[in-house]
């Protein structure tokens, strides 16, 4: 340490020992400071000083000198030695039993204060430090004096908590202090002896955690007073919430005693028997099942049970209710008694209600039909908090009752939800006669719990609430105008009023909008700003309603104009204003948009003053995303509003936002440019056009597909409305589009962009821009090999071979403008193709773009085609193969009547060939089942290629069977009445191929999207997926690929299924010794499982079940077969590991129950090491595991409770401890802050 900090460490102690209490407090200050220096180094003798100092001035007279002396106990425990640390905590300790009871005082909170700093990562100094308070504490808790023991049993707790592990050997001394507590007679002694008991037995071992469990049950059963019986449950309950896994063999014997006890009249103890079913419910899941009945027998006694107060029994009037409800609540008062704990019963049965709700998924109908009617019932309930309790547990059963996505959009899948959804639907009258009197209520917690169950209702039941506003819009009404409302209360109706007309037709609100846009204007003229950004919000969703446009717009008899101008004026003041908060701004402009798009023609006066404003909010770099937004609304409006005042100015402005280094301007900018030219083009010259559009360019990349796209897509509109801007600058853009062309990312929606230009190219008609130049361009490069357009005109090409399919398409599309010129091109590229001395490349070339052309055009005119491209099947090259295939289907999509026969003819004639034909007829399937024209040209065909399909299900080569299972699949999507049973059929073949086959086209017939067939496949799939039971292991790999394929495309298909498919699906999952055998090779035995791929696509699909929910899932069964695939194969690991890190998130308190297994399985993957003489692929095969095991720890961690496992905790220690798995940790743990960069990569090796 330097000279000059040591000086000034003994000036600062010198100072402490000044009779000038500002004096010491300066100097303890000051020493503070220096100690939170990182720099600074203490020498024995200052530590010493500095401690001996420290201590002395805890006793300081001066209260404020000994809070700072506290204080500095943090940083110091982190500077000084060991034994230093040591003579602190025996100080403090000592101290501790003072007879003084403010050093007892500052001395705990020293403790505790030196706890908290303790470093946990020290070897030595922390267990040392345990093994000295704990003694001392273990004699504290044994004193008589009160306040000693609730100190010390403080000071225990927070001991246990931070460092459980090192306390371990002392649980037994710790444990013989803590257990006679129970029985004090004082109750602030027995909460902290529970506090500090159920942290202890999270780490404690088995015996001592049943022996404290029996002492409370034999307390139970044999119970000394009625304050006994209230503790113990009260630490049963404790114990579970913080280890309840290991709880689960006494739940049984513990229930009973609940049972028993919670029929006896005592308040508080039925408190505390609902709080522990609570507690048991949540922690321990599967114990609890068979007590799920008499928990909710209870609690619905419970959550009514209201002696000292007389609810009218008036259930049949609500109305006469509503009308005294304030006199009512006055009345409640007088009602109260101080000794009156009714309310607490009620609202532990509310809590341990909603647990039950939250956790008990496939009991949700029974739930409506007997606890939804009881709940809406005290909805009347008296006390707030009970009250807000009982909202709560309803929003919980709402939340269960949310449809899952597939079935939203899943026409046939109504009938999976129609149980709770059709008794919600019963119930809604009564839940909104219930809410509305609450919903003008005095206090402000039950109104907002009133607006969060109407927004869960919205969520449950879209669009349900319509036929009520008549008793909702006064609630929401009351609450804006109520001057005692708060800010929270007024943003959550305001919130509430926006979800309501966003999920309703606009037509149900027309009586109501008188009174809403007085209110919402009001709102948006509130002082504070959050606030007014809301009611902006909601004002804009009101404009939608008042006035709906497009496809919600409807023949209406409702008069607009009395609102046109008061919501006009009113966002014009706010829109004008400059120095307001920057959302209020933005909320402003979007509304303003809004306005004049769905009301511009009756405000054409107006349009002069509103649009300016709009052109000097764009010119501003804060607001002009905002501003561009607002101008497409406008720009967009099918009331065509008149633009002019700005039109010569936007579009300018909008070129320079094309520069800006700003991704989302430039997309909105593009997107405002398109929408002007599309209904504005005649109102402005092609030169203003020209200024915007020549910045487009730039943006025609394949770094940014999406930009690429708008680009194209404005480039597509200016060359059919107004062509002329094009004039001059297609030399500029033309390049770009080429090279795009040939980039091996187009591909989708930017391909069909793509298209669309060339076609608005061709038929502008512009110079330069004509049909034989562009096609000339774009073949010039693939059959040359040069790039004319490029720097360097010499250079050789290397195209990817998806440039090719791009360029061919772009030709056809090209072509298909100019229909004389199809068959003389194609005649030329026959021509071409004939040519002995070309290249792969520009066969290829060739091939696809005859095959596009012939898409679109008949080409049987042309008579060496057919023969021409099936002699390329003789080619050395994969490439040039694949597309002649390609280019055969395509050419009979043209031709259908001359070419489709041919195809059939061959693949029976040519079977050496036949995988090739084989993809040239489903090509032709493809393409024309997408279209209704196309499906009218096929149907007729279907018979003949059915027949010839089936005639190849068995042939020897793989790779042909599997193109066949795939033409099955699509055909039997043209015509699934007549086929699906054929299909069927054929399932019970003999032959194990065929049954192959059979089950594997049927995956095929899956899609994401709603299909006819889906009503036919969901009463046929059951079919085709017990096929996990042929004997054949083929067959059941097939069944599994279709079950996942299932899962992930369409679960309702399968969810009926599940009980009956996955007890075979877990069975595909175990290592089977039949499948297993010894292959000789020279002098060595290699082992080969063939069981592998089929456990692989059982876990595959576990995975896949794992993506889409596990509702009807048994996740402790789904868990075991997890934990067995942790010691498989590689392949297998590495899905588990996945499986792992995602139940992790999906339901930790299950994985909680395991989390021992799991640690253990990823420690031994962990620590394993290659053998020495191990190829370079076994070593890395390894450190991916490693990194894969180690990700799945990590989710793990995270786990709520997760740290208090001793396994994991000494995992992690180890880790920490092994250089190596330290950095991979790191970096897995980072990696899964950036993102999932290190998973991609995982999955391309």
């Amino acid at each position: 340490m330097a000279s000059h900090q040591y000086h000034q460490i003994a000036n600062l102690l010198e100072k402490m020992t000044s009779t000038d209490k500002d004096f010491r407090f300066m100097a303890t200050n000051d020493l503070m400071t220096e100690l939170q220096k990182d720099s600074i180094i203490l020498d024995d003798e200052s530590e010493k000083k500095v401690v001996r100092m420290v201590l002395k001035l805890l006793e300081d007279k001066n209260g404020e000198v000994q809070n700072l002396a506290v204080k500095c106990l943090g940083p110091l425990v982190n500077k000084v030695k060991e034994n230093q640390v040591e003579t602190i905590v025996d100080s403090l300790c000592g101290n501790m039993m003072s007879n003084v009871e403010q050093l007892r005082d500052i001395s705990s909170i020293g403790l505790k204060t030196v706890i908290a700093e303790l470093p946990q990562s020290s070897n030595s100094l922390a267990p040392n430090v345990c093994q000295r308070i704990t003694g001392k504490l273990s004699i504290a808790i044994e004193k008589e004096d009160v306040s000693v023991k609730l100190e010390s049993l403080d000071i225990l707790s927070d001991l246990l908590s931070r460092f459980g592990e090192f306390l371990v050997p002392f649980h037994s001394t710790i444990l013989k202090a803590l257990m006679p507590q129970l029985a004090s007679p004082r109750q602030a002694v027995r909460k902290r002896t529970i506090v500090a008991l159920s942290v202890l037995l999270i780490q404690a071992n088995s015996n001592a955690y049943n022996g404290v469990v029996d002492h409370l049950l034999e307390g139970l059963e044999n119970p000394q007073n009625p304050g006994a019986i209230r503790t113990y449950i009260q630490c049963l309950a404790s114990i579970c919430r913080q280890a309840g896994h290991r709880l689960c063999n006494h739940i049984d014997r513990s229930m009973l005693l609940l049972k028993q006890y919670s029929q006896r009249d005592d308040d508080e103890l039925r408190e505390f028997c609902l709080q522990a079913c609570e507690a048991f419910v949540m922690r321990c899941p599967d114990a609890i099942n068979p007590h799920i009945p008499m928990i909710l027998e209870l609690c619905l006694k419970y959550v009514t049970y209201d002696p000292n107060y007389n609810y009218e029994a008036d259930d049949g009037d609500t109305g006469i209710a509503m009308d005294t409800e304030e006199d009512e609540y006055v009345d409640s008062e007088e009602y109260s008694d101080d000794d009156d704990m009714s309310w607490k019963v009620r609202r532990a049965a509310a809590k341990c209600l909603e647990v039950l709700i939250a956790t008990r998924q496939e009991l949700i109908e029974e739930f409506y039909r007997t606890l939804s009617p009881a709940l809406i019932g005290r909805f009347k309930e008296r006390e707030e908090n009970v009250k807000s309790d009982i909202f709560h547990a309803y929003v919980a059963l709402l939340r269960n009752t949310r449809p899952a996505d597939d079935m939203a959009h899943d026409p046939d899948s109504m009938d999976q939800v129609s149980g709770p959804t059709l008794l919600l639907i019963e119930q809604l009258p009564q839940i909104i006669k219930s809410i509305q009197p609450l919903m003008r209520e005095k206090s402000m917690k039950t109104r907002q719990d009133c607006f969060l169950l109407l927004r869960e209702l919205l969520n449950s039941l879209p669009g349900a609430l319509g036929p009520h506003l008549e008793s909702i819009v006064p609630g929401i009404s009351y609450s804006l105008n109520d001057k005692s409302s708060t800010s929270n209360m007024k943003i959550e109706s305001l919130g509430f009023l926006c979800s309501l007309l966003q999920g309703h037709q606009p037509n149900v609100f027309h009586p109501h909008i008188p009174l809403l846009v007085p209110l919402v204007v009001t709102s948006v003229f509130d002082p504070f700003y959050k606030i007014a950004t809301e009611a902006l919000l909601v004002l804009q969703q009101l404009v939608k309603v008042v006035r709906p446009l497009g496809a919600n717009a409807v023949k209406s008899e409702f008069d607009v104009t009395p609102f046109v101008s008061q919501v006009y004026s009113c966002t014009l003041q706010k829109l004008k204003v400059t120095d307001v908060d920057q959302e209020v701004k933005e909320r402003a402009i979007a509304c303003m948009g809004q306005i004049i798009a769905n009301m511009g023609d009756l405000l054409k006066s107006e349009l002069a003053v509103c649009l300016p404003i709009f052109m000097e909010r764009l010119k501003n770099e804060v607001t002009r995303l905002s501003s561009v937004k607002a101008l497409t609304m406008i720009a967009a409006s099918p009331l065509r509003i008149d633009l002019s005042p700005i039109l010569h100015e936007v579009l300018p402005t909008l070129g320079t936002f094309l520069r800006k280094n700003h991704r989302a301007l430039k997309l909105h900018s593009l997107d405002l440019i398109n929408k002007i030219v599309i209904n504005y083009s005649s109102n402005f010259e092609p030169n203003v056009l020209q200024s915007a559009i020549v910045e487009i360019p730039g943006l025609i990349s394949d770094s940014d597909l999406h930009v690429a796209q708008y680009s194209l897509t404005l480039l597509s509109t200016t060359a059919r409305r107004q062509p002329q801007a094009l004039v001059g600058i297609h030399e500029k853009f033309l390049p770009s589009v080429l090279i795009l062309v040939r980039s091996p990312l187009l591909q989708g929606s930017a391909l069909q962009c793509t298209l669309e230009l060339f076609q608005a190219l061709v038929q502008a008609q512009l110079p330069g821009l004509d049909y034989h130049t562009l096609v000339s361009k774009l073949m010039e490069p693939v059959l040359t090999g040069s790039d004319p357009a490029g720097k360097n005109p010499g250079d050789q090409l290397q195209l990817h071979k998806q440039a090719y399919h791009s360029s061919a398409k772009c030709i056809a599309a090209l072509t298909q403008q100019c229909p004389q010129v199809a068959t003389p091109l194609a005649t030329q590229l026959m021509t071409e193709l004939q040519k002995r001395d070309n290249k792969d490349t520009q066969i290829i070339f060739c091939l696809l773009t005859i095959g596009e052309i012939g898409r679109h055009f008949d080409l049987s005119s042309i008579q060496v085609l057919p023969q021409t491209i099936i002699e390329c099947f003789g080619a050395t090259s994969e490439d040039v193969k694949a597309a002649a295939s390609h280019a055969l289907g395509a050419v009979s999509v043209g031709s259908l009547q001359t070419y489709l026969p041919l195809i059939l003819k061959e693949i029976e004639a040519q079977p050496k060939r036949q995988y090739l034909l084989l993809h040239s007829l489903k090509e032709v399937i493809s393409s024309l089942s997408i279209t209704p024209n196309g499906l009218a040209q096929l149907l007729p065909s279907v018979p003949s290629i059915w027949t010839q399909l089936f005639k190849h299900c068995e042939c020897s080569e793989e790779g042909s069977r599997n193109v066949v299972a795939e033409c099955l699949g699509k055909l039997v999507l043209v015509n699934p009445e007549e086929l699906l049973p054929q299909l069927q059929q054929a399932l019970r073949s003999e032959s194990a191929t065929m049954r192959t086959v059979v089950v594997s086209s049927v995956k095929f017939t899956i899609s994401d999207q709603p299909q006819p067939i889906d009503l036919q496949l969901k009463q046929s799939i059951g079919e085709f997926l017990f096929a996990l039971r042929d004997p054949e292991p083929q067959v059941r790999r097939v069944a599994l690929v279709a079950f996942n394929s299932a899962v992930h495309n369409k679960p309702s298909l399968v969810r009926d299924l599940l009980p009956t498919l996955l007890p075979w699906l877990y069975s595909e999952t175990k290592v089977k010794s039949e499948l297993i055998r010894e292959v000789e090779m020279g002098p060595f035995k290699h082992t080969v499982d063939d069981g592998l791929d089929i456990r692989k696509a059982a876990f595959e699909c576990m995975y896949t079940l794992l993506e889409q929910g596990l509702e009807r899932v048994d996740v402790m069964q789904f868990m075991d077969h997890v934990q067995a695939g942790l010691c498989d194969h590689y392949d297998i690991k590495m899905l588990t590991y996945l499986m792992t890190a995602r139940l992790a998130v999906l339901c930790p308190d299950k994985v909680l129950l395991r989390l021992d297994q799991f640690v253990q399985q990823l420690r031994d993957t962990c620590t394993h090491k290659v053998k020495a003489n191990s190829v370079k692929q076994e070593y890395e095969k390894q450190d991916e595991l490693k990194r894969s095991a180690l990700r799945a720890v990590s989710a793990l961690s995270q786990i709520p409770k997760a740290n208090k496992n001793q396994q994991l905790l000494d995992f992690l220690k180890s880790i920490k401890e092994t250089p190596e798995l330290c950095k991979i940790y790191e970096y897995v743990q980072k990696d899964s802050i950036t993102g999932n960069s290190d998973i991609i990569a995982m999955d391309q090796t």
